[in-house]
């Protein structure tokens, strides 16, 4: 919407015939008081307005609608004389001014350009008023369909205490739906406890998984609370038969002289592969899996649910502005394209990297107008390709080195040179699973 401010009878009517041949809706008046009465925080527009004017000037314009929004764009007409007066509401913050006699291709232009950032400036605050809204919810951001149903599914399992299967895609959030139905459940006051079984080592599992003596293991600390068995998949033949007596009989092994113990849990599993394929591979317990899917939840990617993506995106970026202690740049034209395209095969994890790498290349742009130096512009795309290595390698320092051949020594000089911490960009608990 164009708000159309001009004395001329006859220079507004062309202008008007101009913006509706380019297709640009507006709304015209010889007067600003009219117009200002239409200009609200919320105004999903720009005004255009002549300088020279009776009553109220064009200067007097432009800061009677800063007052209602400093975010809306203003475009001053200008006759020659007028100029530095232009010329000092731009540095006040006035969008353009156009200098009489102009094209209207020119004027075309310029209101295309302060219509797009009016557009994402309205866009950057339902973002981020969606992501306060939703923080009750986190992780479980968005407004789709499918959202709803997960999370209304989830508030329904919650109050059923029994075993259940996680299914989804890489990075989809299973981990974090898991914490979810504990927090809901009325296990809630006692622990969560998340066992990475493909990061076990083998030589480690039976004593991390059911302790020695003395000393209890993780599933004894999930004793009336939640077990949480990621890439339950990856566990071997032999543990999947003891994890399958803990499931059945609700009972430790006895360990040396200690009887058996009896544990009060809940469990919930996830695999990235479908356990139905590895049973009929031989691969896993087919008794295992009549265990687990008790009931079956399954986590929807991204691209089932693309619009939920400007909002969680919006989350990640102000969590990793956080974490760097940089400021949130807002969402330009060409991240917002990215976001609606991607096909995005990390799912949230790789959404959430791409936020890191956006609030590392961005936010120094943002604070200073893009006046970077050359030498700048070439740090911040350094840090942005070490970022995007990094998530490529899951945090691997030694591995990001070799994609982007460096020595070790030297991508630890610049990890700490661009402030990148690469921990980050590794599976933490409570990550996306």
């Amino acid at each position: 919407m164009i708000l159309l401010i001009d004395d001329d009878d006859a220079l507004r009517a062309a202008l008007v015939d101009s913006f509706a041949i380019a297709g640009l809706e507006v709304e015209a008046f010889a007067d600003a008081a009219s117009a200002l009465a239409r200009v609200r925080p919320d105004f999903p527009g720009i005004v255009v307005t002549d300088i020279r004017m009776p009553r109220m000037d064009g200067h007097a314009v432009f800061e009677a609608v800063s007052a209602r929004d400093g975010e809306i764009p203003v475009l001053l007409m200008t006759g020659h004389g007028d100029v530095a007066m232009a010329v000092a509401a731009m540095r006040s913050g006035a969008f353009d001014f156009i200098a009489k006699p102009f094209a209207a291709d020119h004027l075309i232009a310029s209101v295309r350009r302060a219509l797009e950032t009016r557009r994402l400036v309205l866009e950057n605050r339902r973002l981020r008023a969606s992501v306060e809204a939703a923080e009750e919810d986190y992780p479980l951001i968005g407004t789709t369909p499918a959202m709803d149903a997960l999370r209304d599914k989830l508030r329904q399992l919650a109050q059923i205490d029994v075993d259940l299967l996680i299914e989804g895609e890489t990075g989809t959030g299973k981990e974090l739906a898991a914490r979810q139905l504990h927090r809901w459940s009325k296990r809630r006051n006692h622990g969560f406890v998340s066992v990475d079984c493909a990061a076990l080592p083998d030589h480690l599992v039976d004593e991390i998984l059911f302790g020695t003596r003395g000393s209890g293991g993780r599933i004894a600390e999930a004793d009336r609370g939640t077990l949480f068995l990621d890439e339950i998949d990856s566990m071997s033949s032999a543990m999947q038969g003891k994890l399958l007596r803990v499931i059945e009989e609700r009972e430790l092994p006895a360990n040396g002289r200690e009887p058996p113990r009896v544990v009060n849990l809940r469990v919930i599993a996830a695999a990235k592969s479908n356990l139905a394929d590895e049973v009929a591979s031989g691969r896993f317990r087919e008794d295992l899996l009549y265990r687990l899917e008790t009931i079956r939840l399954r986590i929807p990617p991204l691209r089932e649910r693309r619009a939920d993506v400007p909002m969680l995106f919006a989350w990640f970026l102000r969590d990793a502005a956080t974490q760097y202690d940089r400021p949130v740049p807002a969402i330009t034209a060409e991240v917002e394209a990215r976001l609606m395209t991607d096909p995005w095969r990390g799912n949230v994890r790789a959404l959430r990297n791409f936020a890191v790498q956006t609030v590392l290349a961005l936010a120094r742009d943002d604070e200073d107008g893009g006046s970077l130096s050359l030498t700048e512009r070439l740090a911040r795309l350094e840090a942005a390709m070490i970022a995007e290595a990094l998530q490529q390698a899951g945090g691997d320092v030694a591995a990001t080195a070799e994609v982007l051949r460096l020595p070790r020594r030297s991508l630890y000089d610049r990890l700490q040179r661009h402030g990148i911490d690469a921990s980050s960009f590794r599976r933490r608990e409570g990550d996306a699973a």
